[in-house]
């Protein structure tokens, strides 16, 4: 890890970013402070969820589960400036990498155009050591890397839009292997709200989770980092 190493601010000179992530509240354990950051300076920002999370609250059936946390995660994005939210249909917890997924990002990335992708850490484990990932972040992160690629490319999935070679660069948010950040003090507690409004993801955790708390577990961490009192770090990758 390189907790005691210092953060490179991210990049800002742009207009528009696609956050693609697995579930909803996967941007809001962390990046949606940054999101609120970004829209409050007139950048666009869409969203695509691949899940509707529908297999993430134990005592709720998926039928149920996929629209109450769609409803929340269009409430939580909104909270952040952020209107445009898709959800593309992919199975809650048993989201796969291969030729399929990268299809189905690469369409949204070439529907989007974006300067900008986030999705989230994709490796392993979250620290660096022993704090295991989940299957569907890594299959997630790995895939809209390549997807980048791809929809930069004319002739991989040709029937899935016009080629898209804009994207900048990718940025995985809360990797073990960060060395970039924002600084995220200004709109912290955006941040907060936006994930105290899955309600009933968090209630179903049923462990006392207390949002700003754990939040500020992290975000002032990365802050120390960037020399400020709250930030979020990014791994960047160029395509």
């Amino acid at each position: 890890m390189n907790e005691l190493q210092p953060l490179q601010p991210v990049v800002e000179d742009w207009q528009k970013a696609l956050a693609v992530v697995a579930h909803p509240d996967d941007l809001e354990f962390g990046t949606a402070a940054a999101i609120a950051r970004w829209t409050g300076q007139g950048k666009q920002v869409v969203y695509c969820l691949l899940t509707s999370g529908e297999a993430g609250i134990d005592g709720v059936d998926p039928a149920e589960c996929g629209p109450l946390r769609e409803a929340e995660q269009i409430e939580s994005s909104r909270i952040v400036g952020v209107s445009a939210v898709e959800f593309l249909g992919q199975p809650d917890g048993t989201i796969e990498y291969g030729v399929a997924l990268r299809r189905v990002i690469t369409a949204a990335i070439r529907r989007h155009q974006p300067e900008i992708v986030i999705t989230n850490n994709f490796r392993d484990t979250w620290d660096g050591d022993v704090l295991l990932n989940q299957s569907d972040h890594i299959s997630t992160g790995r895939a809209t890397l390549d997807a980048v690629r791809d929809a930069a490319n004319r002739w991989i999935f040709p029937d899935a839009g016009d080629k898209w070679d804009g994207v900048r660069e990718v940025w995985a948010a809360g990797s073990p292997n960060a060395r970039h950040g924002v600084d995220t003090t200004g709109t912290f507690d955006v941040g907060v709200q936006s994930l105290k409004a899955h309600k009933a993801y968090i209630d179903g955790l049923n462990r006392g989770f207390d949002p700003e708390e754990f939040l500020e577990g992290t975000s002032r961490p990365a802050g120390t980092q960037l020399g400020t009192k709250y930030g979020t770090r990014f791994e960047v990758f160029t395509p």
